[in-house]
């Protein structure tokens, strides 16, 4: 199935955002996910099943001082 993640398209098969997340490498401690224009807590990554045409944005923090 095909969704969209920070605005490029992506094929995936059928996961959660968790697994999204560990198959991109990104730790889902150190970003914020909005799915489909809502954010999604982090409580919920594991749970949240992905459909075809949905929309990620992933928010990496980044600190510095």
């Amino acid at each position: 199935m095909e969704i969209i993640v920070n605005g490029e398209p992506k094929t995936i098969t059928p996961m959660s955002v968790l697994d999204l997340l560990a198959s991109l490498d990104i730790d889902p401690r150190r970003v914020a996910v909005e799915l489909n224009l809502d954010i999604l807590p982090k409580g919920n990554y594991e749970t949240t099943h992905l459909s075809g045409g949905d929309r990620l944005e992933i928010v990496h923090f980044v600190g510095g001082g």
